[in-house]
């Protein structure tokens, strides 16, 4: 397969060599990823409660999103930054994994989805803004979204436990881990 080529290629590179020889950076990078994420699925929950009239009813949806997406787009930048820096680190895995796929396609599920909210309810946002009562599609959209979000996350957390194919160095010699427990 070519795709196989270019993937070993990807983690031979010196970048993904040393992310994933060294003893810190990975887990520092899984670390920021998950913290990331937390932000981007804590600020998108916000804003699909409002369009459920759960929470922020009050407020404008507007108002609601532009205090609050300029958080999602930083940390969703940052997550997949971090996410593609462990992917080079054995992508050939990763590539193969269903439970990876699986997010992968549940991401673009959530842009298509974000897409349909656009193209439709966001379009007459003027119209609704103020009332806590959104159009059927704004609740539709917001529930897909919080169902595509939780499942995201159960997939990445089923990629790292059904990776044990992986392939990773063993640590230098001069690693002593029991230097840590000190």
């Amino acid at each position: 397969m070519q795709i196989d080529v270019f993937l070993k290629w990807l983690a031979d590179t010196s970048l993904a060599t040393g992310i994933r020889n060294s003893l810190y950076v990975f887990p520092l990078l899984e670390s920021i990823h998950v913290l990331g994420l937390a932000l981007v699925i804590g600020t998108i929950t916000v804003i699909d409660l409002r369009l459920l009239g759960i929470a922020s009813a009050q407020r404008p949806f507007q108002r609601v999103a532009s205090d609050i997406l300029k958080w999602t787009w930083a940390a969703f930048a940052l997550t997949a930054l971090t996410g593609l820096l462990m992917f080079t680190t054995n992508a050939v895995v990763y590539y193969h994994n269903f439970y990876f796929r699986t997010k992968m396609v549940l991401l673009v599920l959530a842009g298509v989805n974000m897409l349909v909210f656009e193209l439709t309810a966001g379009r007459t946002v003027r119209d609704w803004d103020k009332s806590s009562a959104t159009p059927p599609v704004a609740r539709i959209v917001a529930v897909l979204s919080l169902t595509i979000w939780v499942g995201m996350i159960f997939m990445g957390r089923l990629i790292g436990f059904t990776t044990s194919r992986a392939t990773a160095a063993p640590p230098p010699p001069s690693v002593n881990f029991d230097d840590f427990l000190k």
